[in-house]
């Protein structure tokens, strides 16, 4: 059934009897980009990790279709990227690649620079932004419904970030995007809809002066 609709609703998450998260609700399509705005330590990283399954909140009702599920990363539905590296040290980049990379992005994603220059290497092998790059787009290119990515901007260059947003646009015609990231320009440009955590509830932004009404920032240029 296309498109899937993945929902998150009701999250109720508490650390050290302080609510981080308490009045949610976010869904996202495949074919569409939300983009997920935010203070530091508004509970943006921490409600991906609550939709992909490796933190559990006190409440959540998380569904695809209104089927609702508990562990986003099994059968392949959700795929997320942290802001950790997560790639194994000692295995070579091909044979992560045949177990991460949707077959339907294959040819595209072994034509990248990125991927030819250094297939044959081990995760151990690469430089901290060699291995940033292709984690991203081994998330990007995953085979799974819908993609969560946290921070994807951060660590890599300017020319580097407008190189990704086409990939990623490409990408989004199949699947579904949430991204978050400090760099709240790129989460503009890139983003169909933009979703904002303020005092632990989303907003739903529908134009960007929002963002100034809700106090996420002063202006914009």
């Amino acid at each position: 059934m296309w498109p899937l609709n993945l929902k998150t609703d009701s999250v109720q998450l508490e650390f050290d009897g302080r609510k981080i998260l308490q009045d949610i609700y976010l869904d996202c399509k495949q074919g569409e980009i939300v983009g997920l705005l935010g203070r530091n330590g508004c509970g943006k990283s921490s409600l991906l990790r609550i939709i992909f399954g490796t933190l559990k909140p006190d409440f959540k009702h998380v569904s695809i279709n209104d089927k609702f599920i508990i562990k986003g990363y099994h059968d392949a539905r959700i795929a997320y990227l942290p802001q950790h590296n997560y790639l194994p040290y000692g295995i070579r980049l091909k044979h992560l690649a045949e177990n991460f990379i949707d077959p339907q992005f294959w040819d595209e994603f072994t034509s990248l620079n990125i991927y030819k220059d250094h297939f044959n290497k081990t995760v151990g092998q690469l430089s901290g932004g060699e291995l940033r790059q292709l984690e991203t787009l081994m998330i990007v290119y995953n085979k799974a419904d819908f993609i969560l990515l946290d921070e994807p901007f951060t660590h890599i260059s300017p020319v580097q970030a407008d190189l990704f947003k086409p990939i990623i646009r490409r990408c989004a015609q199949r699947k579904g995007f949430i991204i978050t990231d400090h760099q709240y320009r790129n989460i503009i440009d890139i983003s169909d809809r933009i979703v904002l955590i303020s005092n632990g509830s989303t907003k739903h932004i529908k134009t960007t002066d929002d963002l100034i009404t809700w106090g996420y920032v002063n202006h914009l240029d």
